[in-house]
């Protein structure tokens, strides 16, 4: 008997030891998983991850009655970053406790009314008003130290910076950036690589930033979610009274509906239908009673108040089987996993594929092809992998590159494992070359933009550029790509052919050689009659006597068509394309040799280049800046005091209005 129970104890020992491993192991994760959400908005974890390893670590400490410390359970985010002053808030910012059952709101809400309203997805800001305007802007930053942002505040789309309440006055907010301004600011941003992640961190680095001026320009807008005090002021102890008086004073509030316990789940479902086109970004809802005494009777815990809790949608999830890893190298050689798998319906739409992010989840997910996975949309938006129930555990990152057929290597940085090419000259590290020869200046091909570019290029579809020439060979991989279609792939087609047309001048400034833009190509093309032949295999010395020129813009161009790889790309080119040949008589080269500045409005030209073009063509150059060299100054304000007029008076150089410029230089015969 006594050795039984001994053996028994011994177990119980061992279950304990291995409860208190297991939550130093998933407090550490879950602290990884906050420092680079709040601190350094990046995102190592899913949401749905974070919430199924927070709530074991809720349920280990309630089995064995341990908090460890730094627990997330038990204290509230992270310090605030360096760069911007602190301050302790007036009263602690605690988290929310969270639930995505329906039902525990009915329990929650017992026979009180409540305030149901959204839980936006942004950066919780205070802002302090004293004699009726805006004195202070903090973030939340670790609950109870945050960020002065007062001068970024100043700056957002909707905060008011004088209000008619004289009385000192605290209310607490959600900074956001819309869907469709994180949309048009991504869209403006050329290079895949560059642009947001999501609206949450763009807003969070916008609020941050030290020149207020980048802050203006990212349109970030203001959402009043609570008041924490107002001077002098009553509210019957209604928190619907306090955010009609924020309304009043100016403060867009969040939008909210009153609720009891028979109707929150009515209430609930007009949320979750409405979440699908709202344009502000929102990962669930937010219950707080109205009756403000009771809240205060009711307090808080160490982390969570009491009168308070937040419902998060509970994602629609499916089963479906995993295909393939798809592999798809990026211009910084990292090689990113995307998952495949057989197509299934999630929150109105069909989805087949979900990015894996790194070979850390790789791994911790045990994929295998075949496998049987649980997949849903984090915040009903992006594809991401839940469970795999099957786990066989047999995919291994490939040891080749999918372009480049060179050697991979993983690398460890924070603990998170990704893969990367480590050839140096890896067709996807290539991604601005081929964006430049495709450009509008050079070849002009309608529908590759560098986006689309770098997805061809990741599939191995594109090594060379005569390889653009022949995508049409692609048709299936293509329009089964995201984004794509058979009329997108017809327009792309299209786009191709116009572009086999071109010149020689453009073909030169399309392949990227150093100090070469389309100005100097016209200018080498001329000097050699457009004679292709004459030009590749043109001197050092030869080049230089090209006025405009000059010895190291010559030197580079010569080492470019030394190089035999180059002349190979050329050589595989050439047979795409039909060249014209622009042969301007001589009586019309009106503006032979004449540098010529353009500075200010146009008014008979679409733009600079369009009159750039035109110069250019009857044997003039255009420079950016006046100096001894230059012949005319192309100015619609003459009289004008800007530094290039200044410059041109003191050399002596005319200034002509556009209209003078046509008439007196561009007439000539």
């Amino acid at each position: 008997m006594e050795q039984r129970e001994t053996g028994q104890a011994e177990e119980t020992k061992q279950a304990e030891t291995s409860q208190l491993e297991e939550m130093k192991e998933l407090t550490q994760k879950l602290n990884e998983a906050s420092r680079a959400y709040y601190a350094q908005d990046r995102e190592i974890m899913s949401n749905l991850e974070y919430d199924r390893l927070y709530e074991r670590l809720e349920a280990l400490e309630a089995a064995t009655g341990v908090v460890l410390a730094g627990s997330p359970t038990a204290r509230v985010g992270y310090e605030a970053v360096e760069e911007l002053p602190k301050e302790r808030h007036e009263t602690p910012m605690l988290s929310l406790g969270k639930t995505k059952d329906r039902e525990e709101l009915r329990e929650f809400l017992k026979e009180n009314r409540a305030m149901l309203s959204w839980k936006l997805d942004g950066l919780t800001i205070v802002l302090q008003y004293q004699n009726g305007k805006l004195a202070k802007a903090v973030t939340r930053g670790n609950g109870e130290v945050g960020e002065i942002v007062t001068n970024n505040a100043r700056v957002f789309q909707n905060i008011p910076l004088q209000i008619a309440f004289r009385g000192q006055l605290t209310l607490r907010g959600e900074a956001v950036i819309t869907y469709s301004d994180f949309a048009r600011i991504n869209a403006e941003i050329g290079e895949a690589a560059a642009k947001y992640k999501n609206p949450r961190n763009l807003c969070s680095g916008s609020v941050r930033q030290l020149n207020n001026e980048i802050t203006a320009g990212r349109k970030v807008r203001f959402y009043a979610f609570s008041l924490v005090s107002a001077q002098g002021m009553e509210f019957d102890h209604s928190r619907e009274k306090q955010m009609l008086f924020l309304k009043d004073q100016g403060f867009d509030i969040v939008e909210y509906r009153m609720v009891t316990g028979d109707t929150v789940s009515e209430a609930v479902a007009v949320f979750e239908e409405a979440v699908k086109t709202y344009d502000i970004p929102s990962d669930g809802l937010v219950l707080s009673l109205d009756d403000l005494e009771y809240s205060r009777k009711l307090g808080a815990t160490a982390k969570f108040p009491r009168d308070s809790i937040a419902f998060k949608w509970a994602d629609e999830q499916a089963e479906t089987t995993l295909k393939e890893i798809e592999w798809s190298a990026s211009r910084t050689g990292l090689i990113n996993p995307v998952a495949i798998f057989d197509p299934v319906e999630l929150e109105g739409t069909t989805v087949s594929r979900a990015s894996v992010h790194n070979v850390s989840i790789v791994k911790a997910l045990k994929l295998g092809y075949g496998d049987r996975i649980m997949v849903y949309k984090a915040n009903m938006i992006i594809p991401q992998i839940a469970e795999n129930l099957t786990e066989s555990n047999s995919i291994a990152p490939p040891t080749l590159c999918p372009v480049c057929g060179g050697a991979t290597a993983i690398r460890k940085t924070n603990d998170v494992e990704a893969l990367y090419c480590i050839n140096p000259d890896c067709d996807a590290k290539k991604i601005k070359s081929f964006t430049l020869f495709t450009s509008r200046d050079a070849m002009n091909v309608d529908g590759l933009s560098e986006a689309t570019l770098e997805k061809f290029i990741g599939k191995g579809l594109i090594h060379h550029y005569a390889d653009i020439f022949h995508l049409d060979r692609h048709r299936e991989t293509i329009v089964e790509m995201e984004g794509f279609g058979e009329r997108s792939f017809q327009k792309l087609l299209t786009g191709i052919e116009q572009a086999r047309n071109t010149t020689l001048p453009r073909l030169l400034y399309s392949l990227g050689i150093e100090n070469i833009g389309l100005a100097n190509a016209k200018v080498i093309c001329r000097s050699f009659s457009c004679d292709l032949d004459r030009i590749t295999n043109a001197g050092v010395e030869e080049l230089s006597e090209i006025d405009g020129i000059g010895e190291v813009i010559a030197t580079a161009f010569h080492a470019y068509f030394a190089d035999e790889k180059k002349r190979k790309e050329l050589e595989l080119l050439l047979p795409e394309l039909h060249i014209e040949v622009e042969q301007a008589a001589e009586e019309e080269l009106t503006l032979q040799d004449m540098v010529i500045v353009i500075t200010g409005s146009l008014q008979f030209y679409e733009n600079r280049n369009a009159l750039k073009e035109e110069i250019e063509k009857r044997g003039g150059k255009v420079t950016g800046s006046v100096s001894s060299k230059t012949n005319i100054l192309i100015n619609n304000d003459t009289a004008s005091s800007s530094s290039k007029n200044k410059k041109a008076r003191e050399l002596g150089i005319p200034i002509v209005s556009e209209e003078t410029f046509r008439e007196e230089y561009l007439s000539r015969s």
